[in-house]
């Protein structure tokens, strides 16, 4: 699925969009090249369970934790750029965040992906004039419950 976000505002209700579907044990990985948006869209989804205020990036803490009450569940933010190897994401116990929990992935390839598992809704941002395009694709959890 194609959906076209010529403005912010258009990435902002994607992001509440996702939000509102969000379940624990979900992944929302999120692809594309630098600057391509993954980061805001990153921050509406935050934004749209709840978060109040600033959203840092995780670029270098690698994994930013954001429990209930202040959002509406458990969600891990993570940026796996700054990873070497896919291996290195266990060394940093992305599984023990994870448990309970939902995530967002930015660079999820350098983690070794997770579009094999069910709950992974892919997002891919290419860069379109002044918005994005965002290529949807989602594993079989998140049948009937689409964002769009």
């Amino acid at each position: 699925m194609r959906i076209d976000l010529p403005d912010l505002a258009a990435m902002e209700r994607l992001g509440r969009a996702i939000a509102a579907k969000l379940q624990v044990g979900d992944v929302v990985a999120l692809e594309g090249g630098l600057g391509a948006g993954k980061t805001t869209l990153a921050r509406a989804v935050i934004a749209g369970l709840g978060h109040l205020g600033e959203v840092p990036s995780p670029s270098f803490a690698i994994v930013e934790l954001y429990e209930p009450p202040l959002v509406r569940l458990p969600l891990v933010h993570a940026d796996f750029y700054r990873l070497a190897h896919p291996s290195e994401a266990e060394e940093i116990g992305l599984d023990d965040y994870r448990e309970g929990a939902a995530m967002i992935a930015e660079w999820p390839d350098h983690a070794g992906g997770f579009a094999h598992e069910p709950g992974c809704l892919s997002i891919t941002l290419e860069i379109a004039d002044e918005g994005r395009i965002a290529i949807v694709e989602a594993g079989g959890d998140w049948l009937g419950r689409m964002p769009i």
